[in-house]
Order: structure tokens, then C-alpha cells, then sequence
């Protein structure tokens, strides 16, 4: 699983010219899904989400999380965050989950994200999506293997 976490003052999803999805203060989760990936690999990095310090408290340290903020959540599906780029110029995606499998998970994190954070809106899996955001900070942080501990 690999996730591209934006603290964002506002972020929106749109398809076909409509908004599906808009929050203010919080955070845009960009979600990449594996064959590998588990409920418990999701609840994971949800956890890890969920805890992050990286909202400001009053002396403008980054020591606040999520909850603490009453932060809202956007979360948005990406293959394209498994892209192999190894050899040549055109990126391979063959270590993105297969549509069904990453389709679930990517609703199962959903789920459980609505029951942990008072506004949660998504995008809409597989569609051709265009992604608003002003980031905060800027301040962005990926979620993978690399910087997770072992499940």
C-alpha cells in the first residue's frame, strides 16, 4: 500500500465537470493499492494516518493530528502510484493490485476511515478524476514500505 498524504486548507475531486467530493482543513489521501495489500496492512496505515502529528498547535509546532484539529479527509484512489519506470520511458503498472482486489480495499479503507473521522469524501474508483488541493505548507509525506514498520 502506498499513500501520498497532503495536509491541504481545502481539496476537491471532480468527474465529468461535477464535484464529488470537497473538504476544507485536512488531509488529501492519495491511495495505491498492491496485490500484497491486506485489510490488515489497510488498518495499518490508517492507524498511522490517523496519528500523524502534522498540523500546527498554538506555538506553530507541527504537534496535532487529525482528530485534534477536527481535520477532514478526502481520499482518492491511484494506481498510478505503482508505476515502474525501471525500464524505459513508458511506466509499467503490473504491481498495482488488479481492479477487484484494490477496488475492495480501497472501499474497505474508505469504511473505515468514516468511522473514525466526522467527514471523510472520496473520489470514484478508476474514473478519469481532476484533483484540486491547496496544500498547507506545502507539506506532503508518503506512506509505503519504506517508512512503515513491518505488519
Amino acid at each position: 500500500m502506498k499513500l501520498v498524504v497532503q495536509r491541504v486548507e481545502e481539496a476537491s475531486v471532480t468527474v465529468d465537470n461535477q464535484c464529488i467530493g470537497k473538504i476544507g482543513r485536512g488531509l488529501l489521501v492519495l491511495l495505491g493499492v498492491s496485490n500484497e495489500d491486506t485489510e490488515a496492512i489497510a488498518d495499518a496505515y490508517l492507524d498511522k494516518l490517523i496519528k500523524l502529528r502534522i498540523f500546527a498547535d498554538e506555538q506553530g509546532k507541527t504537534n496535532c493530528s487529525l482528530h485534534d484539529v477536527n481535520g477532514e479527509l478526502l481520499i482518492v484512489s491511484q494506481f498510478t502510484l505503482y508505476a515502474d519506470c525501471k525500464k524505459g520511458n513508458r511506466p509499467s503498472f503490473i504491481k498495482a493490485g488488479a481492479p477487484n482486489h484494490a477496488n475492495a480495499l480501497y472501499e474497505y479503507f474508505v469504511s473505515e476511515c468514516k468511522k473514525r473521522v466526522d467527514k471523510v469524501e472520496t473520489g470514484s474508483f478508476g474514473a478519469d478524476m481532476k484533483v484540486s488541493l491547496v496544500n498547507d505548507g506545502p507539506f506532503t509525506i508518503i506512506l509505503d514500505e519504506s517508512n512503515m514498520k513491518e505488519i
